[in-house]
């Protein structure tokens, strides 16, 4: 299966600066998109594709401390890679707890920087397939019935057919029944299975 193209955002207000990062990225078949200002970045139309957000410290109108707050708030969770020139500790430790992919000072690497970007790209990968495998999963628990969904509250806490079939007040048939159905529409290969999905999906009971 092949990846989906991904997309590395610039945002950095010095011209000179843009180029030597456009060519740089598209050297090793990245597509970019070069913003000047924060502002620019959020009022544009961005492709809903993997990738990282490279975004200078300093930029007119929000810092790019500011910034990445903002983004958090607003639900963008595209990894981002600081550029600075004039970085400094209390800064650097800022932007990492608040969840930077990475720090780097001017002039860097350019190879620490494409590092820094696949890593950066590669954690976004995997977030969103873990985001895509999540929302099958809902998918899958909205068709079950709600005697499916007691069935399976019932099933992950550890109650046995026997125990299932009293407390509902139901045949141990029909909760066998039920049973079976729960685990075909979860794709369930196993009560562990079962558990783990619950847990993910954070029905209660199962934290």
């Amino acid at each position: 299966m092949s990846e989906e193209r991904a997309v590395v955002f610039v945002v950095d207000d010095d011209p000179s600066m843009q180029r030597s990062l456009d060519t740089l990225l598209r050297s090793v078949g990245l597509e970019v998109r070069l913003f000047s200002s924060a502002q620019e970045f959020m009022r544009a139309d961005r492709p809903d594709a993997p990738g990282c957000l490279v975004l200078d410290v300093r930029l007119p109108g929000m810092s790019g401390l500011t910034f990445q707050e903002e983004l958090a708030k607003a639900g963008v969770a595209l990894p981002i890679i600081f550029l600075t020139g004039h970085g400094d500790v209390p800064m650097t430790v800022r932007a990492m707890k608040a969840g930077a992919a990475e720090f780097l000072t001017k002039p860097f690497d350019d190879q620490v920087l494409l590092d820094a970007i696949q890593a950066a790209i590669d954690r976004d990968r995997a977030r969103r397939a873990d985001a895509a495998g999540l929302a099958e999963l809902k998918a899958r628990y909205r068709e079950l019935t709600e005697r499916e969904r007691q069935v399976m509250k019932l099933v992950v806490a550890g109650r046995v057919n026997k125990q299932i079939a009293a407390e509902l007040g139901l045949s141990l048939v029909t909760v066998k029944v039920h049973r079976g159905q729960v685990m075909r529409k979860m794709l369930a290969k196993s009560v562990a299975e079962l558990v783990r999905m619950a847990d993910r999906l954070g029905l209660p009971g199962t934290a």
